[in-house]
Order: C-alpha cells, then sequence, then structure tokens
C-alpha cells in the first residue's frame, strides 16, 4: 500500500471517529447485543432494526479507541440500507481482510469506506478493535432473525 493511500485511509478512520455515524441507541430495533474487548475495554451496544430483510438501521454507544469506534461508524454507512443478505457479503470480505494479516487483497467495490481498515489487519493488537462491531452487528441480525432469541 502507497504512503499516500496509507494517508487516506487514516484519514477516513480519523474522520469516522469524530462524526461516529449511527451513533446513539434508537428505536424500533429486533435485537440489542453488548459486546466487550477484553484484550483492552473497548465496548459497543448496538442494535439492528431490519426491515423486510433490509438493513433498516443500525444504531449503536461505544466506548473505545478511535479504531473500534470508527469502524462502527464505516459498519453502519456501509451496511444500512442494504439488503441482509447483501450485507452478509460485506460482512464476509471485512473479516476476510482483517484476519488476512494485510496480506488479503479486499474488493473496494464491496467494502467501501471500510476498506480504509486494511492497513489495521496488520496490526494483530488492533485487529480485534476494528472487528468489535462488525462481530456485535453479526450477534444482533442472528438474534433478530430468531424469534425465540430475547434482546
Amino acid at each position: 500500500m502507497s504512503a499516500e493511500l496509507d494517508s487516506l485511509y487514516q484519514d477516513v478512520i480519523l474522520d469516522h471517529a469524530k462524526r461516529r455515524l449511527g451513533a446513539g441507541l434508537r428505536e424500533p430495533f429486533e435485537a440489542e447485543v453488548h459486546h466487550v474487548n477484553p484484550t483492552c475495554g473497548d465496548e459497543v451496544t448496538l442494535r439492528v432494526h431490519l426491515d423486510g430483510g433490509t438493513v433498516a438501521d443500525i444504531s449503536y454507544d461505544a466506548l473505545g479507541c478511535s479504531i473500534s469506534t470508527a469502524s462502527a461508524s464505516v459498519m453502519t454507512e456501509v451496511l444500512v440500507g442494504r439488503p441482509v443478505a447483501e450485507a452478509e457479503t460485506v460482512l464476509e470480505e471485512f473479516l476476510a481482510m482483517m484476519r488476512g494479516k494485510g496480506a488479503y487483497e479486499p474488493d473496494e467495490d464491496v467494502l467501501e469506506d471500510a476498506v480504509a481498515f486494511q492497513g489495521t489487519a496488520r496490526l494483530s493488537a488492533r485487529v480485534k478493535c476494528a472487528l468489535l462491531s462488525w462481530m456485535a452487528y453479526q450477534d444482533a441480525v442472528t438474534r433478530a432473525a430468531d424469534p425465540e432469541e430475547t434482546r
């Protein structure tokens, strides 16, 4: 990755850490989850609202580092409005990138701004920070799809 591209990605992460799109818990929602990164103490409480098979809203309260909070913001921007199946494809691409330790070449068309975390994948101590909200989203969608699960 070029230094110029790396700088652009850092700007995206810093911008989202400040703006925090989707921040603040909202109603309606079908599932709410709370995830913690025990390594560093980052936390996220996340709500997902599905409407007719579409991710209608993701809202969250997050405490943590800029990578963790920016990742929640980017995830919200990228996933809201997509069909759940399409959002799953984005999630899988993000997971592959983060688990690729910097060697995985992500599909920028699928990830959009989430590709900014490609450099984070090289920092093993920060991967869990970037994944926290995405894992919470996956958990919430699973719970929302199963009427036996509780909030």
